[in-house]
C-alpha cells in the first residue's frame, strides 16, 4: 500500500470515528432496523426533512448490518439502477435521498425483485405515497419510520460531543430544538467564535439552503414566511394576508416535508420557523414588519368574531408572536385541561370562598370551569364580572370588587354606557402558579377584554403577565387597565414592556370633551393651538392621525361642519359655523351681519351648531366611526 493510500485510509477511519461519536439517540429506529435484520420487514422507509439525520442513520444501519455479518451497499437515490437489485438473500441495500418521482418505479418494478430475506432501507424527505399502504401486498413487508427531532437528552449529548460551552447551550437549544444539523452548525459557530452562541447569517443561510431550498416564486416565499410567523396557518389566514391565490399556496405548503398539521392548521418544524424568521428580520425589516402587522390584524379580528368556545385558542394564536419563548406547543395535543361551563353540581366542589358563592348566585353566566381532560376533575374556575353601576351589596360581599370601583372612580370614571369588568379566579392549590391551566384561564380573560363592548376598566388578580398596572396594596393583589387610554392594539404591541412605556390616550369626561371641542373650533386656523388640544390625544384622533394629529384634528372638525349641510334642517347651523370658524370672521357682530341675521338669531344658530358638532364627535369618541 502506498503512503498516499495509507493516509487516505487513516483519514477515512478518523472521519468514521468522528461521525460515530456525533451519532446520538434514534433508539427506536435502530431497534426497528435490527428487528428487520433478523426476519422483520423487507423494506424500511425512513423519511424526514433536510438535516434531520437520515444519512447519519443510514451510516449507522450500515455499521449494524456489517457487524451482523450481512453484505451492505449504501447508494444515493439518483444512482440507483435496476442492476443494483441484491440477489443475495442476506444483502442489505441502503438507498439515500430518494425523490418522490422514483417511488412508483421502486414499488412496482425494483423492490418486487428482491429475494426473500434481503433488506432495503429507503430514505427521503417526503413520506411514502399512500398507495404503498393501500396495497395489501405491502402491508406486512413495509415499515415506515418518520424521523423527527432528537429528544432533549440526546440533543444535550450532541452538544456535549460538539464541545458547546454551558452558557451557550440554552440559546442554541432554544433556536435549534432537537434538529441535528442546526445543533452541529451551532456548535461549530460557538467553538469558532468563542463567545455566547447566537445565530449568524452564514449559519442561517446554510440552514435555509439545506432545510428549505429553492422556492418556486416570491409568492411561495411570502406564504412560507407567514407560516413561520403565525402559530398555525390556514387558507383563511393566507387569503387575508396575501394577494395571491391562497388555495394554491396552501396546497403547496401542506406538501413540504418540514410542515406539520393539526386541527388548527399547518405549522413548520421549530428550526425551520426560527431560521425563516431570523432571515426575514435581518434581510427585510420593513417587509417583516408589514407581514407581522397583516397577520396580527387578521388574528385580532378573529378573536373578536370566533364562537365563544374558540376564544382561548384564538387568543393563544394572537399572542404567540408576542411571546419571549417562541417554541410552539404540541398542536395535536388536546391539552391537559379543558374549559367548560359551570354547572350547579360543581359549585359545592369548588366554591368555598364567600365572594365566589355570592357571584355564582348573582352572575352564574360569568363563570367558566376548568377540568382535567382525562378525568373531568374540576381544578379551577374563573368569573368575568361585568359591572355597570355601584351596588352596595356587591361592594360589601367582595373586597376585590370594592377596590376596583374605588380605583375607577378616583382616576377616570365611567362615561355613559361604559362598564367595569373584574376577573376573579379560584384555583385548587396544586394547580396554582404558572401551569397549563393558568394559561388557559389567561387566554379566556384576554379574550373577554378584547371582545367586550364599551369596556372602560378591567381589574384582574395576579396578572403580572398581562402587562397591566399594579394597584395592589397590603391586603389585595390587583392589576388594572384602562382600555380607553390604551386600546387593544396598543396594549398588544406593548405586552412585553412595562406599563409606563406604552403611550396612553387622554380619557376626557363629557364636559371636558365639550370644552375641548369649543376651544378647537375657535382655533381652527391655528395649527399650533390645535396641536396643544387634548383632543389630539384622544381615541378620536390618535388612533388614525399618523404623525400629524393637529392636521387630523383640523380636518375632522371641518368635515364635521360640512356634514351639517347634508341635512336641510341644520344648513343654518352649517352657515353660522362656516362664517365664524372657517372664514375667520373677527367678531360675532360682523359674522351676523355677513349672514344677514339678527345677532341673537346668529348666536342661537352658532350655539346649536357647536352642540351638533360636539355630539357627533363625542359619539365617535365613545363608539368609533
Amino acid at each position: 500500500m502506498s503512503a498516499a493510500s495509507n493516509k487516505s485510509g487513516l483519514l477515512g477511519r478518523r472521519l468514521r470515528a468522528a461521525r460515530e461519536l456525533a451519532f446520538v439517540g434514534r433508539e427506536e429506529e435502530l431497534a426497528a432496523f435490527n428487528k428487520a435484520l433478523y426476519g422483520g420487514s423487507s423494506v424500511l422507509y425512513v423519511h424526514g426533512p433536510g438535516g434531520i439525520g437520515k444519512t447519519a442513520l443510514l451510516r449507522r444501519f450500515a455499521h449494524e448490518a456489517a457487524a451482523a455479518g450481512r453484505p451492505v451497499s449504501l447508494v444515493d437515490g439518483d444512482t440507483l439502477e435496476a442492476d443494483l437489485v441484491p440477489y443475495d438473500a442476506d444483502a442489505v441495500l441502503l438507498v439515500d435521498d430518494v425523490e418522490q418521482g422514483l417511488e412508483g418505479w421502486l414499488r412496482e418494478r425494483f423492490l418486487p425483485r428482491l429475494p426473500v430475506g434481503a433488506l432495503v432501507v429507503i430514505a427521503g424527505r417526503n413520506p411514502p405515497d399512500l398507495r404503498w399502504q393501500a396495497d395489501p401486498g405491502w402491508a406486512g413487508a413495509l415499515q415506515v419510520l418518520p424521523l423527527g427531532d432528537l429528544r432533549p437528552g440526546d440533543a444535550q449529548a450532541l452538544m456535549d460531543a460538539g464541545g458547546v460551552p454551558a452558557e451557550s447551550r440554552g440559546p442554541l437549544l432554544a433556536f435549534a430544538g432537537g434538529h441535528p444539523l442546526a445543533l452541529l452548525l451551532g456548535a461549530a459557530v460557538t467553538v469558532k467564535d468563542g463567545r455566547r452562541w447566537r445565530p449568524n447569517q452564514d449559519m442561517v443561510a446554510t440552514l435555509l439552503d439545506q432545510l428549505v431550498g429553492e422556492l418556486p416564486s416570491a409568492a411561495h416565499r411570502h406564504a412560507l414566511e407567514i407560516c413561520a410567523h403565525a402559530y398555525t396557518t390556514t387558507e383563511d389566514l393566507l387569503r387575508a394576508t396575501l394577494p395571491q391565490d391562497a388555495g394554491t399556496l396552501f396546497r403547496w405548503l401542506r406538501r413540504l416535508p418540514f410542515m406539520r398539521s393539526s386541527r388548527y392548521g399547518l405549522f413548520p418544524d421549530d428550526v425551520v420557523r426560527e431560521v425563516l424568521e431570523a432571515d426575514l428580520r435581518w434581510r427585510d425589516p420593513q417587509g417583516y414588519a408589514a407581514m407581522r402587522d397583516r397577520v396580527h390584524a387578521h388574528l385580532a379580528d378573529r378573536v373578536r368574531t370566533v364562537s365563544d368556545a374558540d376564544v382561548p385558542g384564538a387568543v393563544a394564536a394572537l399572542l404567540y408572536p408576542h411571546r419571549d419563548d417562541r417554541t410552539p406547543a404540541d398542536r395535536d395535543d388536546p391539552g391537559e385541561f379543558r374549559e367548560d361551563v359551570m354547572r350547579e353540581a360543581d359549585i359545592g366542589t369548588l366554591l368555598q370562598e364567600g365572594a365566589a358563592a355570592f357571584w355564582a348566585e348573582r352572575q352564574p353566566e360569568a363563570f367558566r370551569l376548568y377540568r382535567r381532560t382525562e378525568t373531568g376533575e374540576p381544578v379551577a374556575f374563573a368569573a368575568w364580572l361585568r359591572l355597570a353601576e355601584l351596588d352596595e351589596e356587591e361592594l360589601a360581599a367582595d373586597p376585590i370588587v370594592a377596590k376596583a370601583w374605588a380605583h375607577a372612580r378616583a382616576t377616570t370614571p365611567l362615561r355613559a354606557g361604559e362598564h367595569v369588568a373584574v376577573g376573579r379566579t379560584w384555583t385548587l392549590p396544586p394547580y396554582r402558579g404558572n401551569s397549563p391551566v393558568t394559561d388557559l384561564i389567561r387566554w379566556r380573560v384576554i379574550g373577554n377584554c378584547l371582545r367586550s363592548d364599551r369596556l372602560a376598566w378591567s381589574y384582574i388578580e395576579d396578572a403580572e403577565r398581562y402587562g397591566m398596572r399594579d394597584i395592589s396594596d397590603d391586603a389585595h393583589t390587583l392589576f388594572a387597565h384602562d382600555w380607553r387610554a390604551v386600546p387593544a392594539r396598543a396594549w398588544l404591541q406593548g405586552m412585553n414592556q412595562p406599563p409606563d412605556a406604552v403611550a396612553t390616550l387622554a380619557v376626557l369626561s363629557r364636559a371636558e370633551f365639550a370644552e375641548a371641542v369649543r376651544q378647537a373650533l375657535r382655533h381652527l386656523s391655528r395649527k399650533d393651538a390645535l396641536a396643544a388640544s387634548p383632543l389630539t390625544r384622544t381615541r378620536l384622533i390618535a388612533e388614525g392621525a399618523g404623525e400629524n394629529p393637529a392636521t387630523a384634528l383640523g380636518d375632522l372638525l371641518r368635515r364635521a361642519i360640512d356634514d351639517l349641510r347634508e341635512d336641510p334642517r341644520s344648513a343654518k347651523f352649517h352657515r353660522a359655523l362656516t362664517v365664524t370658524f372657517r372664514s375667520g370672521t373677527p367678531t360675532q357682530e360682523l359674522a351676523a351681519e355677513r349672514l344677514g341675521l339678527p345677532l341673537t338669531t346668529y348666536r342661537r344658530h352658532l350655539t346649536a351648531g357647536i352642540e351638533r358638532v360636539r355630539a357627533d364627535l363625542w359619539h365617535r369618541e365613545l363608539y368609533g366611526a
